[in-house]
């Protein structure tokens, strides 16, 4: 098929769907809302009344209005503000409408997808996968979503959890919560290259049991009531991270190459984190019934059962692996930290992979931390201080975004046969931008006056989200063609120093930058990922000429 047909096909097909988004987007922002059809999302509450504060973070904003507190009162508001507050209707009712417009963009995709299959590729599609690719995938995402299942239920209650300590009777304070938060990071960014080579030299099946463990560890030291041991669990948690998101891919990408099936890794990818979106979703909702029921220590005490789930899994249907030049006795050349970093200096396409992961992820946990207070905000300039902010509903609504880019990175790379460099290229370009304008509209800048600064601030952080579903499995495929196996989980630990430095700094100067700022900040490191991505895309178009 000629490349350049296949280009424009591609590209009018990705305007389609940013069109079909923007339109939903503009008609949710002007009080469209279609007499049937539209979803009804009860708020999960809790026994104290609350709105369910459900939102990845790992230190948030505490939702302290009531479920009746939703109502609008347009007539205090003045000018535009009560034009859009009585237009929208609420918040609950916009992002309401918003979950099911993103649902609706993600099916739209998936009709697209179907579509464009050609009679060729239609025949082809009938063709049973390869058992060992379906055994492979089945292994891997059993084990892959039933940790994230657990990750993702500590997330929503990490400021609740530690807010309720008392010590010395005093309450703990929002000082000493970001403590706690930073020795999770500082953990992750001091561990990670260490725990990283143990599991390339000892296995990455025993690396995955071992977070298993210590997330365990983390989550069951949150019913206590002293401080050093609330501590000991933040470092064990941190530690574990750098566990989740090196070994069980590890483990993935060295498996599929001893079956011989390293084409698979792109499409296990994609359906891992479409799947973790879902997962996300749900997790969500137990993590309220959990904490409605046990308070802010349920979520934690029920993620300690999925992690037992998970390491159940993988210790009885995974096999061993280890680093490619270390054989399963522990024979072998071992790799150092010190000889990934000279592995890295001497290939700069695994550096320029790495600078892509370092900036992008830092720029994603930024946001992570910006967005609660961002959105709160453009609440309540629309609709009043008064008024809660749905924080799960709006957390769904990310999710589903995740899932919209998800099924797009799906598409492109599947049916459309684009390449991961280039796909990773525009979705890095169009997070620039959307985190940029979302910076603008949190701030007092008067450039976006020609739209409401409530839908471009929302729109902006859909547009970004979705841009992370894309981000994930893009980034599981660079890496496993980029990155050595013999260094891999070191190297992926490696980049994380920097990952955790940034988003550290930012953090301790979040006072003199605002929210505004920390977004400007995130804007400056993903222009500087898209920068990499374009360096190492030409150097790929180089050596194939």
């Amino acid at each position: 098929q000629d490349p350049t047909s296949t280009s424009a096909t591609m590209m009018s097909r990705i305007h389609k769907v940013v069109f079909f988004l923007v339109c939903t987007i503009y008609h949710l922002s002007h009080g469209f809302s279609p007499s049937v059809g539209v979803l009804k999302v009860k708020p999960v509450l809790q026994k104290t009344g609350h709105h369910q504060g459900v939102f990845p973070v790992r230190l948030g904003m505490r939702p302290a209005h009531s479920a009746t507190s939703t109502a609008i009162q347009v007539a205090s508001l003045r000018g535009g503000a009560a034009a859009a507050a009585s237009a929208i209707g609420s918040p609950l009712k916009f992002f309401n409408s918003s979950l099911l417009g993103l649902f609706l963009a993600t099916v739209f995709v998936k009709a697209i997808a179907r579509s464009t299959v050609s009679s060729s590729d239609a025949d082809d599609s009938k063709v049973a996968k390869s058992k060992e690719v379906k055994s492979l995938q089945l292994k891997f995402l059993s084990v892959f979503w039933m940790l994230r299942c657990a990750d993702w239920l500590q997330g929503p209650y990490f400021y609740e959890v530690y807010a309720s300590k008392i010590f010395n009777g005093v309450p703990a304070s929002l000082s000493l919560i970001s403590r706690l938060f930073l020795t999770g990071f500082v953990a992750t960014a001091a561990f990670g290259p260490i725990v990283g080579r143990i599991a390339d030299t000892s296995g990455r099946k025993k690396g995955t049991l071992a977070f298993a463990i210590l997330y365990a560890i983390g989550a069951l030291s949150t019913k206590s009531p002293i401080l050093g041991i609330l501590l000991l669990g933040r470092v064990a948690s941190g530690i574990g991270t750098s566990l989740l998101f090196s070994a069980p891919e590890s483990w993935l990408v060295g498996e599929s190459q001893r079956l011989g099936v390293e084409d698979s890794l792109g499409e296990t990818f994609g359906l891992a984190y479409a799947g973790d979106s879902i997962v996300a979703i749900l997790a969500g909702q137990m993590a309220g019934l959990a904490a409605g029921m046990s308070g802010p220590t349920g979520p934690f005490q029920l993620s300690v059962g999925f992690l037992a789930i998970g390491a159940l899994l993988a210790a009885f249907m995974w096999k061993e692996n280890v680093a490619s030049n270390v054989d399963e006795s522990g024979n072998g050349e071992k790799p150092s930290i010190r000889d990934a970093m000279k592995v890295v200096a001497a290939d700069q396409k695994i550096m320029l992979v790495g600078a892509v992961q370092a900036l992008f992820e830092a720029a994603m946990y930024i946001f992570v931390l910006q967005w609660p207070p961002a959105i709160t905000a453009a609440i309540g300039k629309v609709f009043g201080s008064n008024v809660a902010t749905p924080y799960g509903t709006v957390f769904s609504c990310f999710m589903a975004s995740c899932l919209l880019g998800s099924s797009i990175f799906s598409h492109l790379t599947g049916k459309m046969k684009v390449a991961t460099e280039r796909g990773a290229t525009g979705m890095l370009a169009l997070a620039t931008v959307s985190m940029g304008l979302a910076s603008l509209a949190s701030s007092s800048s008067t450039l976006l006056n020609f739209v409401p600064k409530f839908a471009a601030l929302v729109g902006s952080f859909f547009v970004f989200e979705a841009c992370v579903g894309m981000y994930f499995p893009s980034i599981g495929t660079l890496r496993s063609k980029y990155v050595p196996d013999s260094h891999r989980g070191v190297i992926m630990n490696l980049f994380g120093i920097p990952l955790n430095v940034l988003v550290v700094t930012v953090f301790l100067s979040i006072k003199k930058l605002g929210v505004s700022g920390a977004l400007g900040c995130s804007t400056a490191a993903l222009s500087l990922a898209f920068a990499s991505l374009l360096r190492l895309q030409a150097m790929v178009k180089s050596e194939s000429a």
